[in-house]
């Protein structure tokens, strides 16, 4: 499938991405995840632009709100490969949406991350989803394969509901107990 970028994306090898995302983490030490959340949202609007054009291109939809929940994974993992980044399924967990890939781009298998490290993903999947639900979201990788996981989960859910899990990841508990209704 090909994505019309029509100048809201840009193709960027692995390399690159792997090469900034260590040279911010190098200079930024513990303001380089927020700084590439922030510059992943900053893209979300884009790659939403991007959605929306290869919506209506490959399936005639207008409206991305129209894709039904039964849909929606098998669409997102289309796009996102189209895209580079690799395939996606989605699940709910508990209060949440679970976005999980074995192949995500930015994730480096293997490397023995001490923590989830896709930052810049985190900051666009929150907007991108975002603006697919019409209301503000956010977005936490729990689960990464830079962390020798094997895959990348991140969790979509309510500002109140991802501080949450913050908080129970932080305190040393399971991601899942926080997700409970």
């Amino acid at each position: 499938m090909v994505i019309n970028l029509d100048g809201d994306a840009v193709a960027l090898g692995r390399g690159a991405l792997y090469a900034l995302r260590q040279s911010v983490l190098q200079d930024l030490g513990d303001q380089a995840a927020a700084r590439l959340q922030e510059a992943g949202q900053a893209g979300g609007a884009d790659v939403y632009a991007c959605f929306q054009r290869w919506l209506r291109e490959q399936m005639g939809v207008d409206d991305p709100g129209a894709i039904g929940a039964a849909a929606l994974g098998s669409v997102l993992s289309d796009f996102f490969y189209a895209l580079g980044w690799g395939r996606v399924t989605i699940d709910r967990v508990g209060a949440a949406l679970a976005i999980d890939t074995m192949e995500w781009v930015e994730a480096e298998p293997n490397t023995g991350a001490a923590y989830p490290s896709c930052f810049l993903s985190a900051g666009f999947l929150a907007d991108f989803m975002g603006r697919l639900a019409n209301r503000a979201l956010v977005a936490m990788e729990v689960e990464c394969r830079s962390c020798n996981h094997p895959r990348c989960r991140f969790l979509i859910g309510s500002p109140e509901l991802i501080e949450a899990v913050y908080q129970a990841v932080s305190e040393g508990r399971d991601y899942l107990s926080a997700t409970l209704p």
